[in-house]
């Protein structure tokens, strides 16, 4: 069993603000809890802001990295469940970017009873296209990307990163997202990318009743406006809001139109 201060540890837990009400806030993909920097001090007067790294980023305690383990989403759901119950953590408003999003949704169809709110920012419950359904990317894509990982982590990081963050105006944004992908132990990142681009979720938006903001980027090349659409229909008590942004990391390139919208939601 871990201690207190073994879980403080391993997620890197840190607690900040002056409210009482807790907003947990979970980064996505190559990222870590610095990506959130510019969107939580909105918050700070009024909340509990939790930020923590997933095992295997940041400052995070990679000893308890296991492939066999994090094979799936779920593994990192139970993380948040964790989370939650060791900081004893009650109507908790959490908010998930990108493949975080829908770590939150298994999070709150399993301990529905910890959660208040969702704000998915970027969400996707499945990235390949299929029938009907516009994920964004054919499936010979994502093998292709994750042919291009397996090979190459470093080299796809430099090539991948800016066309994530959008916004080649500010290039110091790709340039950021770039030197945290490669700052992730690259055996870590192919498995999370795997788990990440090869995951199915749609069945279990319908099973979400947590109420729910679904905030998406105008223009973004990972989650295509359909994909919010999709999620915002199949998900009940959700809303959906287009913001004023592009890319897929409004936290970092629009975070005051993203507070703006998470402020007027809350």
């Amino acid at each position: 069993m871990k201690s207190a201060n073994d879980i403080d540890k391993i997620f890197n837990i840190n607690i900040l603000g002056n409210g009482t009400r807790p907003m947990l806030f979970a980064h996505g993909y190559g990222c870590d809890q610095n990506m959130w920097r510019f969107l939580y001090p909105h918050f700070e007067s009024d909340y509990k802001i939790i930020l923590f790294d997933y095992i295997g980023a940041g400052k995070s305690d990679l000893s308890s990295y296991s492939l066999e383990k994090y094979d799936s989403l779920k593994a990192y759901s139970e993380d948040i469940i964790t989370i939650c119950k060791h900081l004893e953590l009650k109507d908790v408003i959490f908010v998930g970017h990108s493949v975080s999003a829908m770590v939150g949704v298994l999070a709150s169809i399993k301990a529905p009873e910890l959660f208040s709110k969702l704000i998915l920012i970027g969400p996707s419950p499945r990235y390949i296209n299929d029938g009907d359904y516009i994920g964004g990317f054919e499936e010979a894509d994502i093998q292709e990307l994750l042919d291009t990982l397996d090979s190459n982590y470093l080299g796809w990081s430099r090539a991948m990163a800016p066309v994530i963050m959008g916004n080649s105006d500010r290039p110091q944004l790709g340039e950021e997202l770039t030197n945290s992908f490669c700052r992730t132990d690259p055996e870590i990142a192919k498995n999370f990318a795997r788990v990440t681009f090869l995951s199915d979720n749609r069945a279990d938006l319908d099973l979400v009743t947590v109420p729910c903001l679904i905030l998406q980027s105008k223009k973004d090349v990972i989650a295509p406006k359909q994909v919010g659409e999709f999620t915002a229909k199949s998900i009940k008590n959700s809303t959906l809001k287009i913001l004023e942004a592009s890319g897929h990391c409004p936290n970092l390139s629009a975070p005051e139109v993203t507070a703006k919208a998470i402020k007027a939601y809350l």
